[in-house]
């Protein structure tokens, strides 16, 4: 059960990596301001964030932004909760690690976007320095998931049948979330 949640938790953070590299491509990660001129009308000539705008206009305008926006979000929140429970079933040693990880990302993911913490004290920082500190926590997340399924492993190898399992399970949790 726990090399399952383990290569789960590998097949989740995949997703995210996925949908992380297609949101990249248009969002600004900026904290200038500027006029909205998107397709959502009620916002119009709205003085916001580059970052906020382009969240927008991912939601908006890009074809399969909400879907895509919707799978990252929900891969992460698997992630921290798939990460409790692995810890949960024994492997304390990477859990706290992937944990902190995850929750920065998490956390540097909102402030990026300039979406909830825009009116709290974190959103002093500058968008640029959120952006910048949850692409570092991608690798450094990835490389505790790839270090731990490898040790997992090496204990006990790989079946196609675990994998199989896994990636399928991940897929399920991820489109029925």
């Amino acid at each position: 059960m726990r090399q399952l949640m383990g290569e789960m938790l590998v097949c989740c953070f995949v997703v995210l990596l996925l949908t992380g590299g297609f949101l990249a491509f248009f969002h600004v990660p900026s904290d200038g301001t500027v006029s909205y001129s998107g397709s959502y009308e009620p916002l119009r000539g709205t003085p916001m964030s580059d970052a906020y705008a382009s969240a927008l206009n991912i939601g908006f305008d890009v074809r399969g932004g909400p879907l895509i926006r919707r799978l990252h979000h929900t891969s992460s929140i698997l992630l921290v909760l798939g990460t409790i429970l692995w810890a949960l079933l024994g492997r304390f040693r990477y859990a706290l690690a992937a944990l902190g990880l995850g929750a920065l990302a998490a956390l540097s993911g909102y402030g990026a976007v300039d979406d909830l913490l825009s009116g709290t004290v974190l959103g002093k920082v500058p968008i640029p320095l959120w952006y910048g500190l949850h692409l570092l926590t991608a690798p450094a997340l990835g490389a505790v998931l790839v270090v731990s399924s490898r040790r997992e492993a090496a204990r006990q190898p790989r079946t196609p049948g675990l994998i199989a399992l896994s990636i399928g399970l991940t897929v399920l949790a991820v489109l029925s979330f």
